[in-house]
C-alpha cells in the first residue's frame, strides 16, 4: 500500500542522506552582541535539556576530558561547545574576540595552490578566515567554510600536520592557570595519520585539557577514537524555538517564521539561509525541475548537457544538490496525501509539486530514492561525476515515464 511505501520512504530520507543536509550563507543577524560577544548558554537557539546537561557537569565538577557532540547540520552542536568552552574558560573578555589563548579551535582546511608541494595545510594556515566566519556567529555549515577559504574542487581534511600542531600547542601550560579546551569541528575529515595521532593525544591527554569533537557523522571516526570520548546527542532544534528566534533575531512576520520553521527541519542555518535571496536551493530546484521535464520528455541530448553542467560543480555542492534531489522526490510523493503536515516546501516548491506529484508514486518513489542515495555515495567515494549523473537522467526517464 501507499503507507506501507510512505514508511520505507521515510527510512530511506532519514538515512546518512540526511546528515549531509545543509545550505548556501547563514544570514547575519542585526543583533550586534548575538555576533560579537563570546557564546553563552543563553544565546544558543533552543536545546534546554541540552544546555542543562552540560551546566550540570560544570556545576558538578564532572567534564570529561574528551567529549564528542554528535547531531544533524544546524542542531546548533558547535554553538554548545563554543558556550561550552566560554563557561570552562571563565567568560573572559578575550573571548569576546575568540583570541583566548587556552582556547584551540582545529577544522578541515585545503591546499591552496601557492602552498609549497611538502607542505601539510593547517588550521595556521586559515586562522584569519576562520575568526572572521565565527565572529559572524556559531552556527555555520561546512559549504559556507569552503566558500570563506575560496575552495574551488578541493575535499577538505584535517592533516597530520595538523594533529603535530595541536600537540605542540596542548603541551604548554594554561597561561590563566585553568582549562585549556581543544575544540576539533568535523573530526570524521581527518586523514589516517592525523587520526591516529589524535588517538595518541585522547589516550595521553595534557594536563587540564578539555577536548571537544563537534561531528556531523560520527560513524567515520575510527571506533578507538569514539571509544576514548563521552558522546552528547543533540536532537534537531524544535521548530517552535526556530520560530520565535527567526521572528527575535530576524525580524520577520510570524506567518513567515511559521512556513520557515517548519521547512527548516530542526536547523538554523537551514532556516536562515531560506532567508536569503538567490539561495543555492533556489537553484538546486531549478536544475530539479529541468531534470524532471526533460526526462518526461525524453530529451537525451539536453539532459546529456544538463549533467555536464552539474558535472563542473565542486563535489562538496553536488553532494548537497543530490540531497536536495532526495528530499524534493520524497516531499512530492507525500503531497499525494493531501495533507498539509506531512510536507515541508517552500510556496514555489509547492506550486510545482501541485502540477507535478502525481508523477511520484508507489511505483517509482523507491527506485528514485535509492538512486539518489547511491549517487550521492559514488560522489562523495569519488566516482566521475559525468557518469553520475548522465546516469541519473538517463534512469530519471525510466522512473518518471513508468506506468
Amino acid at each position: 500500500s501507499k503507507f506501507k511505501i510512505a514508511k520505507k520512504v521515510a527510512i530511506i530520507h532519514n538515512s546518512k542522506l540526511k546528515t549531509h543536509n545543509c545550505h548556501r550563507q547563514q544570514f547575519k543577524t542585526q543583533n550586534s552582541k548575538f555576533k560579537t560577544q563570546n557564546m553563552q548558554f543563553d544565546e544558543v537557539i533552543g536545546q534546554n535539556e541540552a544546555k542543562r546537561q552540560l551546566r550540570q557537569l560544570i556545576d558538578e565538577g564532572r567534564v570529561p576530558h574528551a567529549m564528542l557532540f554528535c547531531g544533524p547540520t544546524g542542531c546548533g552542536k558547535m554553538a554548545l561547545a563554543m558556550a561550552f568552552a566560554s563557561e570552562l574558560l571563565g567568560h573572559s573578555r578575550l573571548l569576546k574576540q575568540w583570541t583566548h589563548p587556552d582556547l584551540v579551535f582545529s577544522y578541515p582546511t585545503i591546499k591552496k595552490p601557492s602552498m609549497g608541494s611538502e607542505h601539510q595545510p593547517t588550521s595556521d594556515d586559515f586562522a584569519g578566515q576562520w575568526r572572521e566566519m565565527i565572529m559572524q556567529g556559531q552556527y555555520f555549515t561546512l559549504e559556507q567554510w569552503m566558500t570563506q577559504m575560496d575552495a574551488e574542487n578541493q575535499q577538505a581534511v584535517i592533516t597530520g600536520a595538523e594533529s603535530d600542531a595541536l600537540s605542540r600547542k596542548l603541551s604548554m601550560k594554561s597561561s590563566q592557570g585553568g582549562y585549556k579546551v581543544c575544540i576539533v569541528w568535523l573530526p570524521e575529515r581527518m586523514n589516517q595519520t592525523s587520526a591516529n595521532k589524535l588517538l595518541k593525544l585522547l589516550e595521553e591527554p595534557p594536563t587540564q585539557t578539555v577536548f571537544i569533537l563537534v561531528s556531523e557523522d560520527p560513524g567515520r571516526l575510527l571506533e578507538t577514537i569514539r571509544s576514548r570520548t563521552q558522546r552528547f546527542d543533540f536532537k534537531r532544534i524544535a521548530d517552535d524555538d526556530i520560530e520565535q528566534a527567526l521572528v527575535a533575531r530576524c525580524g520577520i512576520e510570524a506567518d513567515l517564521a511559521h512556513r520557515i520553521a517548519r521547512i527548516a527541519g530542526g536547523s538554523w542555518t537551514t532556516a536562515t539561509g531560506a532567508l536569503q535571496a538567490g539561495n543555492e536551493n533556489n537553484m538546486f530546484f531549478d536544475l530539479f525541475t529541468m531534470l524532471m521535464r526533460l526526462a518526461y520528455a525524453k530529451r537525451v541530448k539536453e539532459l546529456k548537457k544538463w549533467s555536464e553542467s552539474i558535472a563542473a560543480f565542486g563535489r562538496e555542492k553536488q553532494k548537497r544538490l543530490l540531497v536536495y534531489f532526495s528530499r524534493m522526490i520524497r516531499e512530492n510523493f507525500m503531497y499525494n496525501f493531501h495533507d498539509p503536515q506531512l510536507t515541508y516546501m517552500t510556496v514555489n516548491e509547492e506550486q510545482f509539486a501541485s502540477r507535478f506529484a502525481p508523477f511520484i508514486n508507489e511505483g517509482n518513489i523507491i527506485e528514485f530514492s535509492e538512486m539518489f542515495e547511491r549517487a550521492l555515495r559514488d560522489i562523495t567515494q569519488n566516482a566521475n561525476s559525468k557518469m553520475v549523473f548522465f546516469d541519473i537522467a538517463l534512469q530519471s526517464i525510466i522512473y518518471i515515464t513508468r506506468k
